[in-house]
């Protein structure tokens, strides 16, 4: 240990095997040192979950109480512990698991109008970040840049945000997402010999909390019910003081939210998938940390945001990881049993959203799980070696889907008087990219046949360049979406509560096809 000051000491955290190593001052917690390394704490550093577990291979870190709650005996011998349970009081040696998160991003080619000159779409997530760089000209992807959003280690789901920024970090959360997208734009341009002249606008897309925290608007009202804001419009930043290496002339805009939690990616989808002007009745739905619907039809839509939580991406969820190496993704019946498959075909260290639908839906047709959502015969579903799910595993996956398919119900509720036949699903986001659309059915999340779900990929990455390169036409499209598409509150929804407790159960039989009966 290396004395700076009479009053602050130095530590250093060695990374293995890569033997990088991390000064920092003696008491910093271990998952916020480790986050840009991959680090993950999906439950916010509450000590809930086992997504922050490091091995310590030498240097002392006490276990506390609250570790071997979470961690087995076997586990705490052999070194594990959660870093968001450990301050750094002196010189260690860890072992990070692999965490490079999966993030989708496509390069299809959307028309555009032709101009000289480069623009940047940019899609930030509350857990990844995708940046493109687009030849205006061609509407070709040039360049790619995905990252972890430095926000994680607070948590995984926005509202975990929302606490730290109304705590008083909403300056340090701003800086740290400004200055990632920058850093990001920087490696670009630099890569593709791109000048500051050369590049005519950046485009960003995101979440309503996203939204807020990157243009430094205040997060309180998003705090409490009714969770709405007055600020929710398309905002121009400051071009030179966000990215320094640019002149005035780039134009930068985050585009505007729909309402409530209902943010600008959203919006990208709609325009991404044409949903307003598909024929019959469409939906759009994204499931990522939060739960976004849209209903399209004739020009006209409603959407609405469900409190899922952020289960689909494996957090909140005893043995959830992202989907990343390590993480259980898909899981199949073999002879009465599960089998797992293994993101990196490496030794399992939890299990990801695409996973939990998939170990659900199996143990379901093998009887290991009750409609109720009782396990039976024990406490646990074990899928491989030490990882399982528990009782309070498959309630946090009831409830979000719960939470989902009740705000499709209401929407359709509000729109459809007779039918409620529905023409396309269109699922967006890395989640609805890699689900296993039988198992999402077989757990009862969505209201139609599988022939109707189509993957959308990343629409809100995919709709900004489709706006990136609209000219002058792009404020007229994007007025379009925001007037013809109503936000509905669906706290407020008196029909939205009756929804949700009845698809709490898992469904006797599919989903999809009980609703297809009630409609006819």
């Amino acid at each position: 240990m290396t004395e700076i000051s009479s009053h602050v000491s130095m530590v250093t955290v060695t990374l293995l095997p890569s033997r990088d190593q991390i000064p920092t001052a003696s008491g910093t917690r271990l998952n916020e040192l480790l986050a840009p390394w991959g680090g993950e704490s999906p439950c916010g550093g509450q000590g809930t979950c086992r997504g922050c577990r490091v091995k310590v291979i030498s240097g002392n870190m006490p276990v506390t109480d609250k570790q071997r709650e979470v961690l087995l005996p076997r586990e705490l011998d052999e070194g594990w512990r959660l870093a968001c349970q450990c301050r750094v009081t002196d010189d260690i040696s860890v072992i990070v698991p692999s965490s490079q998160p999966v993030v989708l991003a496509d390069d299809t080619i959307e028309r555009s109008v032709p101009e000289e000159g480069y623009g940047i779409a940019a899609d930030v997530g509350t857990t990844t970040l995708a940046v493109q760089l687009v030849d205006l000209k061609s509407g070709k992807v040039v360049g790619l840049r995905t990252g972890l959003n430095p926000q994680s280690s607070l948590g995984a789901d926005v509202m975990s945000r929302i606490e730290a920024a109304v705590r008083g970090s909403a300056r340090d959360l701003t800086l740290n997402i400004q200055n990632s997208i920058a850093s990001m734009v920087a490696d670009l341009m630099r890569e593709h010999t791109v000048g500051p002249v050369e590049l005519k606008r950046i485009l960003l897309v995101g979440n309503t909390v996203m939204h807020h925290l990157f243009c430094g608007l205040p997060v309180q009202p998003l705090s409490q019910v009714p969770f709405e804001t007055p600020n929710s419009g398309l905002v121009e930043l400051p071009t030179s003081s966000l990215f320094p290496f640019l002149n005035d002339a780039t134009q930068v805009m985050f585009l505007p939210c729909m309402g409530g939690f209902v943010g600008s990616d959203v919006l990208a989808g709609i325009s991404a998938v044409h949903l307003l002007s598909a024929d019959g009745i469409n939906l759009l739905v994204d499931l990522g940390t939060n739960g976004e619907v849209v209903l399209g039809h004739d020009g006209e839509g409603m959407c609405a945001s469900t409190a899922a939580g952020p289960a689909f991406e494996g957090a909140r969820i005893s043995c959830g990881m992202r989907a990343s190496d390590g993480a259980i993704w898909r899981v199949v019946e073999e002879n009465g049993s599960l089998v797992c498959d293994v993101i990196g075909n490496v030794e399992p260290r939890g299990v990801c959203g695409s996973g939990l639908v998939d170990a659900v839906a199996a143990a379901l047709r093998l009887g290991l799980i009750e409609p109720s959502g009782r396990i039976k015969d024990g406490k646990l579903l074990w899928l491989a070696g030490n990882i399982a799910l528990t009782q309070a595993d498959i309630r946090q996956l009831q409830l979000a889907k719960a939470a989902v398919s009740a705000g499709i119900a209401v929407l359709l509720d509000r729109w459809c008087k007779g039918t409620r036949h529905v023409e396309s699903l269109f699922l967006a986001g890395a989640f609805g990219n890699y689900i296993n659309i039988r198992s999402a059915l077989q757990i009862g999340l969505f209201p139609c046949t599988a022939d109707r779900i189509m993957p959308a990929g990343n629409s809100a990455l995919r709709g900004a360049r489709r706006l990136l390169g609209a000219g002058e036409h792009r404020f007229s499209h994007i007025a379009n979406i925001v007037s013809h598409v109503k936000h509905v509150p669906l706290a407020s929804d008196p029909a939205f509560f009756d929804h949700y407790v009845e698809q709490i159960p898992f469904p006797e039989i599919p989903f999809s096809t009980r609703y297809e009966r009630g409609s006819e």
